[in-house]
């Protein structure tokens, strides 16, 4: 974890310290301002995308913004964070990269666009400060700051990485899974997915994509399920995945846990509906070849 917050955390402290910050904000407002968020959430949302959570919330701790600026960032990331390495898993797990990465950003950016206009329209507008257009007069002041937000920050998220390694263990040790996973199937419906893909999709809500790759990936090969129930699969997953690790990472940033957990549930089931009404669709449309009739009977 720490390999992770604290060179992205320092990169975007000297960023800010320099004033390059300042001087990207032209060409990325345009960008930003159609999800509601100022052109210095780029940073945070470009790391989450190549790095992950953690690199997010790193850059997220050292930028001055609102809740709700973080809220929208926070719901962003959810959705799409870590592409080029989940993307990787559900390639080889039956859904192709770039369907999976396409529905992520396009969940992400919609997601973010109403609960932008939820919070608020000038939300892009809000602001506690921002990047400074020259260095403050002391560099070492300011580097004992961010170290002391560091310490505290990683010390927060080990809290809650210990509480939840140690809550996994115990779903492990006492095979609660397959007794919650007994409780779920008849709601995966609601989900838009099959009961046959219901242990898939358990293992990537609570381990997520990353950490459960493996048995994803092997599942799927033993079990050659078809496409028609994989990629549904894929489409809820990518959007809704380690759904108690990833949201609570951002609680030490004070967003609502609603915000944290409820969007991206509600797009995981609309995208994966709508990906199965258009399955539907375009299975009705395919035209129906007819055997010839035989001959003489024959």
């Amino acid at each position: 974890m720490l390999k992770i917050i604290l060179p992205v955390s320092f990169a975007t402290f000297l960023l800010d310290y320099s004033g390059w910050l300042i001087r990207m904000d032209g060409f990325l407002e345009p960008l930003m301002g159609a999800i509601h968020l100022p052109a210095m959430a780029a940073l945070p949302l470009l790391a989450g995308l190549l790095t992950g959570i953690y690199g997010a919330i790193a850059a997220m701790s050292v930028l001055p913004f609102t809740v709700d600026q973080m809220t929208l960032i926070a719901v962003f990331l959810l959705i799409a964070h870590s592409l080029i390495q989940e993307g990787v898993v559900q390639h080889q797990s039956g859904c192709p990269a770039w369907m999976a990465t396409s529905v992520r950003l396009v969940a992400a950016v919609l997601t973010v666009t109403m609960v932008g206009w939820m919070l608020g329209p000038e939300t892009v507008q809000k602001s506690v400060g921002g990047p400074s257009a020259a260095p403050p007069a002391e560099f070492w002041p300011a580097m004992k700051g961010w170290a002391a937000a560091m310490g505290w920050l990683s010390l927060k998220i080990m809290i809650i990485i210990t509480g939840l390694m140690i809550f996994m263990e115990m779903l492990k040790q006492y095979h609660l899974i397959e007794k919650v996973m007994r409780f779920i199937e008849p709601f995966l419906g609601l989900l838009g997915l099959d009961r046959q893909v219901g242990m898939l999709w358990m293992t990537a809500a609570v381990f997520g994509i990353t950490y459960g790759g493996a048995v994803i990936v092997d599942e799927t090969r033993d079990r050659r399920l078809p496409s028609e129930q994989l990629k549904p699969l894929h489409v809820s997953i990518g959007i809704n995945h380690a759904i108690v690790e990833d949201p609570s990472l951002f609680l030490p940033l004070g967003i609502h846990p609603f915000w944290l957990w409820v969007p991206r549930l509600v797009a995981a089931m609309a995208f994966t509906h709508a990906y199965r009404l258009w399955q539907w669709t375009k299975k009705r449309r395919r035209p129906v070849t007819m055997r010839s009739a035989p001959v003489d009977g024959r």
